[in-house]
């Protein structure tokens, strides 16, 4: 292929590459949709960022690098959408959800994150967030879970949804039983459960018991990972 032939290849592709990215004419004049980015990584926070940039209906309002930074920024910008991480520092996602929604129980938040565990989902669904993806989504996919929630749908996938009812469906744990399992993942006996609580050894028992006839576990090495994967406690 020639220069001439390479340069005008180049140029075609250029054109094309910009009438492709260009705003479409139904979306001339309209407001962008407004979106706010929380994530304690900042790799993924200027990733969102660029993203978003180069799509002609949205634009980027804030950038917060916790959940306490993620609310104050909602109350000075009101954003249209806010993309918030799950595991953030100072609050997590889910208590992030719930201080934004005190202010306006209409805000619509769509949690992007790593992790999938049924109790997760959940927790972030009844907080109230419209959304719920993982963070190797497809950009596409991203983009229109975006737009979907913004125009007031709720964007969950049919892998995640499914989740979701299983843990809707399935026996819960206990408040009690939840605090059984966070000292039984930190190694302590059920006789030092039961100081560490203020319960006899015998009642450690029986919630341990329960614990694994709910989670259909034998032990207690297998009860912690499965709460773990799940996300019914933290590690």
């Amino acid at each position: 292929m020639t220069v001439k032939k390479k340069a005008a290849a180049k140029t075609r592709k250029s054109v094309k590459s910009a009438a492709k990215n260009a705003p479409k004419i139904e979306d001339i004049g309209k407001p962008r949709i407004a979106v706010l980015i929380a994530d304690d990584h900042s790799v993924v926070r200027e990733g969102l960022a660029s993203l978003i940039g180069r799509k002609a209906d949205m634009t980027v309002v804030a950038e917060a690098a916790n959940g306490r930074e993620a609310v104050e920024l909602w109350k000075q910008h009101h954003p249209d959408v806010t993309l918030l991480d799950l595991r953030m520092p100072e609050l997590d996602g889910v208590g992030a959800i719930k201080a934004i929604r005190a202010d306006d129980e209409n805000a619509r938040i769509v949690v992007l994150t790593t992790f999938d565990g049924d109790e997760d989902i959940y927790r972030a669904i009844q907080a109230g967030a419209k959304g719920y993806l993982l963070k190797d989504v497809p950009r596409e996919a991203l983009m229109d879970c975006i737009r979907r929630v913004n125009a007031g749908e709720t964007c969950v996938p049919v892998h995640l949804a499914a989740k979701l009812a299983e843990r809707v469906s399935g026996e819960t744990l206990s408040a009690r039983e939840i605090d059984v399992l966070k000292l039984m993942a930190q190694g302590k006996s059920n006789k030092e459960i039961g100081s560490a609580l203020f319960i006899s050894e015998g009642t450690v028992k029986s919630h341990v018991k329960a614990i694994f006839a709910k989670m259909n576990v034998i032990s207690r090495t297998e009860a912690v990972a499965n709460a773990t994967r799940r996300g019914l406690i933290q590690l």
